[in-house]
């Protein structure tokens, strides 16, 4: 049986729009703001509160902290390191733990395009796991800061949605732009959890 936040979600794709809060956009960050403690943990939000407009930038800020921080453990301290930092990450930020997360990665093909679990989602992050041989760490690419443009976010009392686009620079000045769509509900612990993750290059007719 799903419990109340996750029957929530479920309805949110069906209900009409009941808060539409314009487009907004999430701060950007750097390595040296992505070495603060919040990179792995989420918005803690009371429990009888809705999410907030707020409460998803602050989310989303967290997550593209938590990609420079892996990216930067990775090329400083080493492979090791930087698995552990994804692996908290994801069992902070995530919601894996309550369901099988709607994860779709931006680089992921046939037949293991869709990760909703966790073990899939580490391999799209950090590699090396024989079950998904075509992942060579998302994580790893060298990122130093983020930026997040949204298009619009949807709020529905403890479920969220957001979609726009997420801008990347990793440490050679490289830019990469990607389509993000995040879903999110408040876990037991109060706080936000991902539970549908959405991510792909934009497309070019040329």
């Amino acid at each position: 049986m799903f419990s109340a936040p996750k029957k929530a979600f479920a309805a949110l794709l069906v209900a009409p729009a009941l808060a539409f809060v314009p487009a907004a956009c999430a701060t950007p960050t750097t390595a040296t703001q992505a070495a603060t403690p919040a990179v792995v943990s989420q918005t803690a939000v009371p429990a009888a509160a809705a999410i907030t407009e707020a409460d998803v930038i602050a989310a989303q800020n967290a997550w593209g902290s938590a990609l420079v921080a892996i990216a930067t453990a990775y090329d400083t301290k080493g492979y090791d390191d930087a698995r552990k930092v994804a692996e908290g990450v994801i069992d902070s930020a995530y919601g894996y733990a309550m369901v099988p997360v709607l994860f779709k990665p931006t680089l992921a093909a046939p037949p293991t395009t869709f990760r909703t679990t966790r073990d899939g989602a580490l391999a799209y992050f950090v590699g090396q796991d024989a079950n998904y041989p075509g992942d060579s760490g998302f994580a790893l690419k060298g990122w130093r800061s983020f930026e997040i443009d949204n298009a619009a976010i949807f709020i529905d009392g403890d479920t969220a949605i957001s979609m726009g686009n997420v801008h990347l620079t990793d440490k050679d000045g490289n830019k990469t732009t990607v389509d993000k769509t995040w879903g999110w509900t408040l876990g037991d612990d109060g706080k936000m959890k991902i539970v549908l993750h959405h991510s792909s290059l934009p497309y070019s007719a040329n």
